[in-house]
């Protein structure tokens, strides 16, 4: 590891960072609780150049030739993953800014927290012990999908008889043994396409499959194929609700074969999970917001039928069966005292109605 990287890793740590940015000519800078902080002093490009053959110093090994003009790829960026001499994951993006190497470090915190840790809604705790079905993820970039999923997949391992395979880019979490078995697949390393993968997946014996994102229609049309089969699937999409999670599925096939998809979707759908990370109270870390879709035959009836706006109201009705709305799981963490009723406003559908969804569920629960 170069004195730099090692400087950088260690201040993240001190901050209890979640991601790095670092460029040329700028100031180190961590993401702390949501919030950029940038420390003292500025790298230049020969710091960046050590520091990203530091990184990748187990792909291209002791090369003395090997520079970042030679490692970026012709479309300037390229994402892998990296331990320390401390065991600890990093996921990494290394791209061109104005013609200059910069690099985005994510911090994986290998220790999986338990869903209850994470103050993940009880419901989504029985996903763990289904048997088939599609079970998606979705939220923004840093919104907290891979460390849902990470959880998701490390209690199933540590619960379940079963084998797991996850196709991934890059490798995130290195998952112990359990009572499980689990075998982890790198892009670039153990295979080149997600859908082919997928496919090759289905003839290794899988009861569970994560898939670390539906990037592309083949790997869509596989994902329903294995959890039509049997299989448990596990993947993530970049969309802010449900009701549109659903709709980006749909929409990935061509216009003739979407209602077809709907069908599909609609008896395999398991679940849809939604969540945004949210500053606490005491802006001494973040907590989720959750939406979570389930699938039954109201919701596979809508689907269907192409009435997907209609799933807002049976989230918002069904609460007793597990479902709820952003705006709801909002409300609650605002009555909770665990987000501050200003930081809820900014991410409610309905701000209309958000201050008598408050109390409501504030009088239901006694608050």
């Amino acid at each position: 590891m170069s004195t730099m990287l090692e400087r950088v890793l260690v201040r993240c740590h001190q901050l209890r960072a979640s991601d790095i940015h670092l460029g040329c000519y700028a100031e180190p800078t961590f993401r702390v609780h949501g919030s950029l902080v940038k420390d003292s002093y500025r790298l230049n490009a020969d710091d960046m150049e050590a520091i990203l053959l530091a990184l990748l110093h187990e792909r291209v090994g002791s090369e003395t030739s090997a520079s970042s003009e030679t490692l970026l790829p012709g479309e300037g960026s390229l994402d892998f993953g990296y331990s320390d001499s401390e065991g600890r994951r990093y996921r990494i993006n290394a791209y061109r800014s104005m013609g200059q190497l910069t690099v985005a470090i994510r911090y994986l915190n290998n220790s999986f927290s338990t869903l209850a840790e994470l103050k993940l809604p009880e419901q989504i705790h029985q996903l763990v012990s289904a048997h088939s079905g599609l079970v998606l993820v979705c939220g923004a970039t840093g919104s907290g999908k891979s460390t849902t999923l990470a959880a998701l997949m490390h209690q199933i391992n540590q619960t379940r008889p079963v084998h797991t395979i996850t196709i991934e880019d890059p490798v995130e979490f290195v998952h112990p043994e359990g009572k499980g078995l689990v075998h982890q697949r790198e892009l670039g390393r153990d295979f080149s396409s997600f859908s082919l993968a997928l496919k090759a997946a289905l003839r290794e014996d899988p009861d569970v499959l994560m898939v670390g994102e539906m990037r592309d229609l083949d790997t869509i049309r596989a994902a329903l194929t294995a959890a039509e089969t049997g299989h448990l699937v596990f993947s993530t999409l970049h969309t802010n609700d449900a009701v549109s999670s659903v709709e980006r599925l749909v929409g990935a096939f061509p216009g003739i074969e979407q209602d077809l998809a709907r069908a599909r979707l609609s008896r395999c759908l398991r679940a849809v999970i939604a969540q945004r990370l949210l500053p606490t109270s005491n802006r001494q870390g973040r907590i989720p917001a959750v939406e979570i879709l389930l699938g039954n035959s109201a919701t596979g009836n809508l689907i269907e039928n192409d009435k997907t706006r209609q799933l807002y109201a049976v989230m918002e009705n069904h609460r007793d069966a597990g479902m709820q709305t952003l705006d709801q799981s909002l409300a609650a963490l605002v009555a909770q005292r665990w987000i501050e009723h200003e930081e809820a406003l900014k991410h409610a559908r309905n701000p209309a109605q958000f201050d008598s969804l408050v109390a409501q569920l504030g009088n239901q629960r006694g608050y």
